[in-house]
């Protein structure tokens, strides 16, 4: 059997077809007990089940479900399926129609899911994000309170004698309150995040490829775990420009004739990894000179703010090849700079005739030898 679903937080909407009768139907599923109720009575019957649906957030309890019935599972890409429907109507039928049509034509925009182990670690390093969002918005708050004080002291105000300065003010009663529940706020989140920090290190140290990432200077083991976690599988992308696309890294264009026009990056992709990556550039910016003349290069003509993108976009195409190559970072470098020799060579006419020249006598040679 062949299903087509148009899946809702609520409820579902399928259009099957038994490949074995011919017989097609529709059917509305209430989420969770009815919708549970009928692929169980599917599996029971051992009907083999192929299920077609769009990427969703919303439906992991679904997925394991399937899984646990042994039934083929295909997501697809949304914006792929939503570009083949022709009519202007759109009700949640014709949607599950479509996507069965596109199954049985064969011309499902089918992609890669990661593993429920890939996405435990995710939650992992999303849950460690969120909590340093949190502790930071704290910490901004509480600096307000001192600068209203009249304490400037930046980094300073988290040592011992900046609280105990900060503690010390006298304020009125409700300012009071939120100072001391702010404080408190800090104390939990700081251990948990640690705590966290310490849960990542030890995952990177289990993976082969996040280790070989760490290898660039500015590049720990958050941001060399998410990679290698985002990415998946490094085949999936021929070339360093796919994988800037995938990444959000890429700008806008609309073009048409003789008209090019370029827009801001597109930020499609996972929004995690892409601020990982601008964090993670400014720091080999500040450990690299290479790099930190390309950027200041940069700034000087687009701005510090495009500079930092295209330093991240940099950086994840050089990690890119690491991992596609199995390069160390000192590797990396080295191919690096015999391309831009080559490069520079080609640049130069005298330099180009003197290469081809030599290339043709060494071919030449080669045919002259005897078997």
């Amino acid at each position: 059997m062949i299903i087509g679903c148009d899946y809702h937080p609520g409820f579902q909407q399928i259009a099957m077809l038994d490949t074995e009768t011919g017989e097609l139907g529709e059917r509305r599923l209430a989420h969770r007990e009815e919708a549970e109720a009928f692929y169980r009575d599917l599996g029971a019957h051992g009907v083999s089940v192929r299920l077609g649906m769009e990427a969703s957030g919303q439906a992991r309890w679904f997925e394991r479900l399937l899984s646990e019935l042994h039934f083929e599972l295909w997501i697809g890409d949304a914006a792929e399926i939503r570009t083949k429907r022709v009519r202007k109507q759109k009700t949640d039928r014709q949607d599950a129609q479509l996507i069965l049509r596109l199954l049985l034509e064969d011309r499902f925009p089918r992609i890669w899911v990661p593993s429920g182990e890939n996405r435990d670690l995710r939650q992992l390093l999303w849950h460690r994000h969120r909590m340093v969002q949190a502790r930071t918005r704290i910490m901004n708050q509480l600096q307000a309170v001192a600068l209203n004080e009249g304490l400037r002291c930046k980094k300073r105000l988290w040592r011992d004698a900046g609280r105990e300065q900060l503690e010390s003010f006298r304020l009125a009663p409700w300012a009071s309150r939120r100072r001391r529940d702010l404080l408190k706020l800090l104390d939990r989140l700081t251990p948990t995040i640690a705590e966290l920090t310490q849960a990542v290190e030890q995952e990177a140290e289990k993976c082969s490829e996040a280790q070989r990432l760490r290898t660039p200077p500015g590049v720990g083991a958050l941001t060399a775990l998410a990679f290698v976690l985002i990415i998946g599988r490094v085949e999936r992308f021929p070339c360093g420009k796919q994988l800037a696309s995938y990444l959000g890294l890429v700008p806008l264009e609309e073009s048409s004739g003789q008209r090019r026009r370029l827009g801001h990056i597109t930020k499609q992709g996972n929004s995690l990894l892409r601020f990982l990556l601008v964090e993670a550039a400014q720091v080999t910016v500040r450990s690299d000179p290479a790099w930190r003349s390309k950027y200041f290069h940069l700034a000087m003509r687009r701005g510090r703010k495009i500079a930092k993108v295209a330093m991240a976009r940099r950086l994840a195409v050089r990690m890119y090849w690491m991992w596609r190559k199995g390069w160390e970072y000192e590797q990396m470098i080295a191919a690096v700079k015999a391309a831009e020799g080559k490069r520079l060579m080609y640049r130069d006419p005298v330099a180009e005739r003197e290469y081809i020249k030599t290339r043709e006598q060494k071919e030449e040679g080669e045919q002259l030898e005897p078997f």
